[in-house]
């Protein structure tokens, strides 16, 4: 019987770029500045990583298909590289790659990076000198979709179900959206760093009803890595507080959930099931009381209220309760978006679950600064990411290596 990856894979460093309109880097110098602040923190040589994970998404303008400018950017000795790319979950993948391949044995030490440049690519609003990013059939199936437009139907339907007016739920939306700028302004990593009032935020443009301009994430550019190996390897390398993978889980939905009256547009099958995976797989029995703090796909506000009953952090229509009761403050009892998150940091797809877990990493090693948090034990990430019913969720929980 398959026993997991609990403990071990142990991260030994990790590094992270400045998100934002990067226009005066290309996708390789933010690798290049993620990679060397990750490397100096592992304290190991760059001949000592014997394979690495390449996560990006759009980016085929200037990273193409093929993990080669992993090796050619970072000067990789003659190692096997992949590019992986999974929607919104890519560098929780590339992620899942080089953890997956330490807890094989196949590898000692592997690297897992993951970039995006998307203000440069047609994303961001400018024209793209490549073409069209997103490939053929995305226009074929989806002409008139738009993001903003997919999530405010989260809303309508959430409402629609548990009789939560739309005021209620704007409410709720302009405290998580205040909260993750109030801890944005204690990152200097952070795109967006300027404190905004509930009331700001209610009174902002509708973008898509009820989601206002506040309600949505950024368009940035970024980059984040990590450098994994097993427990016993980081002790000999004389790390003293390590931080070990506990979990690390990815759901894709079969599209079967659209196809009969069990799912009404609620909530996220995918994360419902990735999550009970994975706090199996970390031993974990009660998540509302043992998870320490969180980084979910905040692509939107509404996202993450949704997220809170799909973890299992809130019961069933109780999340705006529990929004507006302080629960996922960052003096809350669990924390959530420490950093920032999307919200502040944008979403630079191939970056953003590798930052995520930046952020768990720096709070379980005491590094975080003005936010630190006191003595956190467990930390989750959480990534959503393909259309129309988010059919990608991944999951990674991290940890204190007390064994």
């Amino acid at each position: 019987m398959a026993t997991g990856i609990k403990d071990k894979v142990a991260i030994i460093g990790m590094g992270c770029t400045r998100f934002g309109e990067r226009w005066d880097m290309g996708a390789e110098e933010l690798m290049v500045e993620a990679f060397e602040e990750c490397l100096a923190d592992a304290g190991i040589e760059k001949n000592e990583i014997e394979a690495a994970w390449l996560g990006t998404c759009f980016d085929e303008g200037s990273i193409g298909k093929s993990a080669l400018p992993l090796s050619t950017t970072l000067r990789l000795p003659f190692i096997p590289v992949t590019r992986v790319e999974n929607y919104c979950a890519t560098g929780t993948e590339a992620f899942r790659g080089a953890v997956y391949a330490v807890a094989s044995g196949a590898y000692d030490i592997c690297l897992a990076l993951g970039v995006e440049k998307l203000k440069d690519t047609g994303y961001g609003g400018l024209p793209s000198f490549t073409g069209s990013n997103a490939g053929s059939l995305t226009w074929q199936w989806f002409p008139n979709l738009t993001a903003p437009g997919s999530f405010a139907q989260l809303a309508s339907a959430y409402g629609a179900k548990y009789k939560v007016s739309d005021q209620e739920i704007k409410v709720a939306m302009a405290h998580i959206s205040a909260k993750s700028h109030a801890n944005g302004v204690l990152n200097p990593k952070a795109h967006l760093r300027k404190a905004v009032s509930e009331q700001q935020i209610m009174n902002a443009p509708i973008i898509a009803h009820p989601l206002g301009l506040f309600d949505c994430c950024g368009v940035s550019d970024g980059s984040a890595c990590a450098i994994v190996t097993t427990p016993e390897i980081a002790r000999k390398l004389g790390k003293k507080n390590i931080v070990s993978v506990k979990a690390l889980q990815l759901a894709l939905s079969s599209g079967e959930e659209m196809a009969y009256n069990d799912w009404d547009g609620d909530h996220f099958m995918t994360t419902t099931t990735c999550s009970k995976k994975a706090y199996k797989e970390a031993g974990i029995t009660n998540p509302r009381e043992d998870i320490s703090m969180m980084e979910v796909h905040d692509c939107f506000s509404i996202t993450e209220l949704i997220t809170m009953e799909d973890l299992h952090i809130s019961e069933r229509g109780q999340a705006v309760r529990d929004i507006m009761d302080g629960f996922f403050d960052r003096d809350g009892q669990v924390p959530c978006q420490v950093d920032g998150g999307l919200k502040c940091f944008g979403h630079p797809i191939g970056a953003s679950g590798l930052r995520m877990i930046y952020e768990m990493y720096l709070q379980l090693m005491g590094r975080a600064g003005d936010r630190q948090l006191d003595n956190p034990k467990f930390g989750l990430t959480h990534n959503l990411g393909g259309f129309p019913q988010m059919n990608v969720c991944s999951i990674s929980i991290v940890g204190k290596y007390d064994a």
